[in-house]
């Protein structure tokens, strides 16, 4: 892959992969298509991957069964297991490929009773709602708001919040207000660029915490009370204000940490959280995927099948 749009998505042959010291490899069924694959594409993130020698393999979320297990692996997952992993890319390293060897910490047991396409949509957007959380440091009984909240992002944190007895204040859309509230939203608001005073309309002093998926950015600071704590995707920190906590989630900080994606598939399999999937593509029609995704308007993951 070369730096462009949707079409510039072609299938290639790259070198076999084997199990190293402290290393899995998964035969890939499934994978999940997020924004991060198309700015990895559309050369967004070219700085980062300046370094990197292409053909370029996006993907973070990969679904499958451990062919092969390198020495010294003791996280308990054998060859013949159903897995996923977030996978960080790097030149040809990316999910959207038939086998990857991944650093055994990063790949656990697919939930139970889900298929492949279902397991792929967990891991790297769950995990980037679980920093979120853990970057907000809130306490039960406390109240968060999540822009951005139909969105698998945003999905997440609702559902993870509500397992943590936190209060939740989202955002929708009409059309999406149904969806935003099956998620365990306690207060639904009309999305758009004054989400904040409709935040403040039901929260007069401000929320303890917010967790910005929709990139609103400063748009959405002045939600967020004094000496609250304030979360964004996409690098953004606000300007110092009221003593408020900004940081940026960023997931690749939690790769490797297998105890907190296998806390995930648990939630998962006790239907805590939420496996949506928008639609299936085959892998030779990637570019498709990514297409349809930056049109807007899907609700869950689409995924390749391999």
């Amino acid at each position: 892959m070369v730096h462009g749009g949707p079409d510039v998505l072609e299938l290639v042959d790259v070198p076999e992969t084997h199990a190293g010291p402290g290393e899995v490899r998964l035969r890939v069924f499934a994978a999940a298509v997020n924004p991060t694959d198309t700015m990895a594409r559309n050369g967004s993130r070219a700085e980062q991957q300046k370094l990197d020698p292409p053909p370029y393999v996006p993907g973070m979320d990969a679904a499958g069964i451990v062919d092969e297990v390198g020495e010294g692996v003791t996280t308990g997952v054998k060859v013949g297991d159903r897995v996923i992993a977030m996978v960080c890319p790097n030149a040809n390293h990316g999910a959207y490929r038939e086998q990857i060897a991944l650093k055994a910490r990063a790949v656990v047991p697919a939930p139970a009773g889900t298929t492949h396409v279902e397991a792929c949509t967990l891991p790297m957007n769950g995990l980037t709602a679980r920093q979120s959380l853990d970057l907000l440091g809130l306490s039960a009984g406390q109240v968060l708001a999540v822009t951005g909240a139909a969105g698998a992002y945003g999905g997440y944190v609702i559902q993870l919040a509500k397992a943590d007895g936190l209060t939740v204040i989202a955002d929708a859309s009409e059309a999406d207000e149904a969806l935003v509230a099956s998620l365990g939203a306690d207060i639904v608001v009309r999305r758009g660029d004054d989400v904040a005073s409709r935040i403040r309309e039901h929260f007069p002093d401000g929320v303890d915490g917010l967790a910005d998926g929709a990139v609103q950015s400063e748009r959405v600071v002045p939600a967020v009370r004094d000496g609250g704590a304030f979360t964004a995707v996409r690098g953004f920190i606000g300007e110092p204000q009221r003593g408020v906590t900004f940081t940026a989630t960023s997931v690749r900080g939690y790769d490797g940490e297998f105890e907190k994606l296998d806390r995930l598939r648990q939630q998962a399999e006790a239907g805590v959280l939420t496996l949506r999937v928008a639609d299936t593509y085959p892998a030779a029609q990637a570019s498709e995927a990514h297409r349809r995704l930056e049109a807007g308007g899907t609700r869950g993951r689409l995924v390749l099948e391999f």
